[in-house]
């Protein structure tokens, strides 16, 4: 299962049917659960932990050092979860001790042909990043996020859960969860509810009207944010989808994408 070509750390710890591919770098401390295959020529950083399932392509490189001047060889870590796939030449960094200290990737993930995660980013579970999608430090990726050819997302910057993003768009500001982004003349904007993976992902008819009424009140009313996420607490109740939406657009640091 492992071929004698490869190099691997007497601290590495794998799973007794790990696959390693010819020439694949495994570094000290990683951790590699069962099922889990390495291709050919793939690195695997120091403190690295990757869960089961997992299909890690020719030539990717998990666990790297981050791209952070400020980086001194510090125990840092990358986590992935189970069932993702790493395509070749992709790239995911681990994390920095000026931020989280960990790079942290969820379950069932795809990440395409050179998109790359760096330092310190948290990705959740169901997400796919196409190829040359990229992000900064320190970015967040909610749940079911499609992440587009080209895709940019600057340092700090969080994309909601269910949002799909349009190929070439750069994302300097966060993205509410449930909605379309495509490029605008210098930032994302938004284009309207991502209806088709809402439905596909069965989310009631009840639940996608009243994030309809909620988009058009946040983004189409000409009010201000405030005063928008205001007149929707008072409007609709007991709605948890709108209730996270606007839970996120209160929690957001950066300021919201309104188009």
């Amino acid at each position: 299962m492992i071929h004698p070509s490869a190099i691997i750390e007497p601290s590495a710890q794998l799973a007794s049917d790990v696959e390693v591919g010819p020439y694949a770098i495994i570094g000290k401390h990683a951790i590699i659960g069962k099922g889990t295959k390495i291709g050919a020529h793939t690195v695997i950083g120091d403190w690295t932990e990757i869960g089961e399932n997992n299909q890690i392509f020719h030539q990717a490189s998990v666990g790297a050092p981050p791209q952070d001047l400020k980086y001194r060889g510090e125990e840092t870590w990358t986590r992935i979860g189970d069932n993702n796939m790493v395509r070749e030449f992709a790239t995911i960094h681990r994390g920095t001790v000026s931020g989280h200290g960990e790079t942290v990737v969820g379950s069932n993930n795809l990440f395409m042909a050179y998109s790359h995660v760096a330092h310190d980013c948290r990705i959740g579970s169901n997400v796919v990043m196409a190829n040359v999608a990229t992000l900064a430090g320190h970015v967040t990726i909610e749940d079911h996020v499609i992440l587009g050819g080209l895709v940019a997302v600057h340092q700090f910057a969080t994309v909601g859960a269910h949002a799909m993003i349009g190929g070439g768009t750069l994302i300097g500001l966060d993205i509410p969860p449930y909605m379309i982004a495509t490029s605008g003349k210098r930032d994302a904007k938004l284009r309207g509810l991502n209806l088709i993976g809402l439905k596909r992902r069965g989310f009631t008819d009840e639940a996608i009207n009243n994030l309809k009424k909620a988009y058009k009140t946040l983004f189409m009313a000409g009010l201000k944010l405030d005063d928008a996420v205001a007149r929707l607490k008072g409007e609709i109740k007991g709605c948890p989808e709108v209730d996270y939406l606007l839970a996120f657009i209160e929690r957001s640091e950066r300021g919201v994408c309104r188009g």
